[in-house]
Parts: structure tokens; C-alpha cells; sequence
């Protein structure tokens, strides 16, 4: 059971997400589908919540300059990743979610779907797909059948 917690967290930790969340539980020694499945869930948990809470999330703590700033940094990473969203709507957004990289992952495909104003029942179905697909690859990787490297070439 703490081995369970231990791998929700950090797959809904908004860092490690389910890149994280999914090796750790393959390192605890859960079964590839047990552990896709705890890592998803953990992943997904937070996504429903921020959707509908950000507009409050954001404007309470912005009003702090040091919160303030780094959210302003935040939000000039995400502005300079936007585009293929903007380009290929929720399908663009399901393909940010999905590569299992730093800074595209649900968290930050939640802020995109706020900036861009896109619809929340919507972009939660597209986040989640791309957390599915992001999970695969993940696990693929983990298990050694692909190679990360693979995909940067």
C-alpha cells in the first residue's frame, strides 16, 4: 500500500508526472499493466481540478511579486510551445501531452488549454489520451523494447 501512494504521488507531482510515476513502480515491482494503470490514474488525478480551478489557482498567489514572476516565466515556456496546439487544435494538444519529455506533460497541457480557452470536458479527453500515449512509450522504454534515443535522432 505505500508503495501504491508512493507511485500516485509522484505521477501526479506536476515534475515527474507519469515519466516518473511508471519506472518507480516498475521498480517496486508492480506488474507493466498494474503499474501503467497506478501511474495513469496518478497522472490524471490532478488534471480535472486544475481545469476547472485554475482561473482562482492562478489569480490569488499571482498577486505576490515572487509567485507572480515565476509564473510569468512559466507562461513564457508555454507561450513559446503553444503553437502546435493552436495549429492542430485538441488533437495537437493530445500529441503535446504525449511526448514523455520535460515541460510536455499534463500539467503544462492543462496551462495551454487555459491560455488557448479551449474547452474543458474536451481538453481533459485530449490530455488524457496524451498521458495514454506518453504512458506506453514510457513503459516501452522502461521495459527496453524501445530506446528513448530513438525518437530524439
Amino acid at each position: 500500500m505505500d508503495h501504491l501512494i508512493k507511485v500516485l504521488v509522484v505521477s501526479s507531482l506536476p515534475i515527474s508526472e507519469i515519466r516518473g510515476g511508471l519506472p518507480l513502480a516498475l521498480y517496486y515491482g508492480f506488474e507493466p499493466a498494474e503499474a501503467y494503470l497506478i501511474a495513469f490514474i496518478g497522472n490524471i488525478l490532478p488534471i480535472p481540478f486544475l481545469l476547472l480551478l485554475l482561473d482562482y489557482l492562478i489569480n490569488f498567489p499571482t498577486r505576490i511579486g515572487f509567485v507572480n514572476r515565476v509564473y510569468g516565466r512559466i507562461l513564457e515556456r508555454v507561450e513559446r510551445r503553444k503553437s502546435i496546439v493552436e495549429k492542430y487544435g485538441y488533437i495537437g494538444l493530445t500529441l503535446f501531452v504525449s511526448v514523455p519529455l520535460p515541460v510536455t506533460g499534463a500539467w503544462t497541457g492543462v496551462l495551454i488549454a487555459f491560455l488557448l480557452q479551449l474547452n474543458r470536458i474536451k481538453a481533459f479527453i485530449s490530455i488524457s489520451a496524451g498521458v495514454c500515449i506518453a504512458g506506453i512509450i514510457v513503459l516501452l522504454a522502461s521495459l527496453g523494447v524501445i530506446s528513448i534515443a530513438d525518437f530524439i535522432k
